[in-house]
């Protein structure tokens, strides 16, 4: 009777999961064209799964988290339209582009925010080794989210934080350190904080040269380290949390949201009335 061999046995499960893991990572992502613009139409948690899969392979990638005053700027603006179109994926953080989603595939989408989107990587850091970068922001904020992060999620391994240069002022130079930075502590995620449209450039530019994904979060910052309050679960399921915010900081957002939700809720009803019935 020939005895088993065990270590062989693992050794092939493991390289059929590694193997079935790198295939998902070249999978394609199915999309919703929204308004000219191919938003992710996976659930929630398997966009969340597709990024730390990424990470993972240590596979250089963009991720964009959308929402109507994104998607009005790169509409009104070719080369920002053209980022928005090659990024890796789209979520549908705004509620206008989950409804947009459900209606046009005939099924519920579910919302992908930037701050449920930090809320479930940090979760699933738990099982998958998988560690993190701070990129922007401020020191009192990445502090912040520090301290919030050894209370709540005290498995994450944070790699590094660091506050970035206006890009407006930064030099070549600059920037090349920033990247080195991040490069020498070999994140399998960045997530980057320099508001939109301006992450969204800089992560595009520096695709292939920063060695992890890279995730664009803005205010979710903010939110995270509790210097912003999060609208309520309800609110944000009604699609006014973009009235909630605009309370918290009229002077700032009104004109934003005044110039850009009009304009897309056009598109958005030009595209669904035009859309050939089957």
């Amino acid at each position: 009777m020939m005895s088993p061999n065990p270590p062989v046995v693992i050794s092939l499960k493991k390289s059929v999961v590694a193997q079935s893991s790198v295939a998902t990572t070249l999978q394609k992502i199915p999309t919703q064209d929204v308004i000219g613009f191919p938003v992710c139409s996976l659930p929630f948690q398997m966009q969340v799964d597709r990024i730390l899969q990424w990470a993972e392979a240590s596979i250089s990638k963009v991720v964009c988290v959308a929402n109507g005053h994104m998607l009005m700027e790169a509409h009104w603006n070719d080369d920002f339209s053209q980022i928005l179109k090659q990024a890796d994926l789209l979520t549908p953080d705004g509620m206008p582009l989950v409804w947009m989603v459900s209606l046009l595939q005939k099924r519920r989408q579910e919302r992908v925010a930037g701050m449920d989107l930090l809320l479930g990587i940090c979760e699933g850091a738990k099982t998958q080794s998988v560690s993190l970068f701070f990129l922007g922001s401020d020191t009192r904020t990445l502090d912040q989210i520090k301290a919030r992060l050894d209370r709540d999620f005290p498995h994450v391994t944070v790699v590094g934080m660091s506050e970035m240069p206006r890009i407006e002022d930064m030099t070549a130079e600059e920037e090349e350190a920033v990247i080195q930075q991040v490069n020498a502590a070999n994140p399998g995620i960045v997530f980057v904080c320099l508001g939109c449209p301006k992450q969204e450039k800089w992560m595009h530019k520096n695709k292939h040269s920063v060695n992890a994904v890279m995730v664009g979060l803005g205010g979710a910052f903010s939110v995270f380290a509790g210097n912003t309050k999060w609208a309520p679960k309800f609110v944000r399921d009604s699609g006014l949390e973009w009235l909630y915010r605009c309370i918290q900081e009229p002077g700032r957002l009104w004109k934003r949201y005044a110039s850009t939700i009009p304009p897309f809720i056009f598109l958005a009803l030009k595209q669904v009335v035009s859309k050939p019935k089957n």
